[in-house]
């Protein structure tokens, strides 16, 4: 089975360009994905470039664009070509079968509630715990 899936948002908006010939559609977008647990000196979010084809592409680059947050569930597909100097290249792409749009174009990320935002009746009765302490 070779099945993921991501959830983040577009670090820019999509680029839509079409194949010579058929002109089948092709948009390429990288996804900044948080992770769950930060290393010290590690980033916060991985960025991982994004391939989508069809009907999905052009969706794709109509109605999201930089910040947006979406859900994707994408294969990976390796793949080899001979360049223009004559050497054997090799590829290894994220091709999204699906996207999903997860907020409203009307959503702007400042919306979103930050990490300080009051807790109501849990305020100040909590502690943050340092990562070093973390049984697990």
């Amino acid at each position: 089975m070779n099945k993921v899936v991501l959830i983040g948002r577009l670090t820019k908006d999509p680029d839509l360009r079409f194949t010579p010939g058929k002109g089948t559609a092709v948009c390429r977008f990288t996804l900044a994905v948080n992770r769950r647990f930060k290393s010290q000196g590690q980033p916060d979010a991985d960025f991982i470039p994004v391939v989508v084809w069809g009907k999905t592409a052009g969706n794709t680059a109509n109605y999201v664009s930089k910040g947006r947050l979406v859900g994707v569930s994408v294969s990976i597909q390796t793949r080899s070509y001979e360049a223009k100097d004559g050497t054997r290249r090799y590829v290894t792409e994220v091709v999204a079968d699906s996207v999903e749009f997860l907020e409203s174009k009307n959503v702007t990320q400042q919306s979103y509630p930050s990490n300080q935002e009051n807790f109501g009746e849990f305020e100040g009765d909590y502690q943050e715990v340092p990562y070093d302490d973390i049984p697990f």
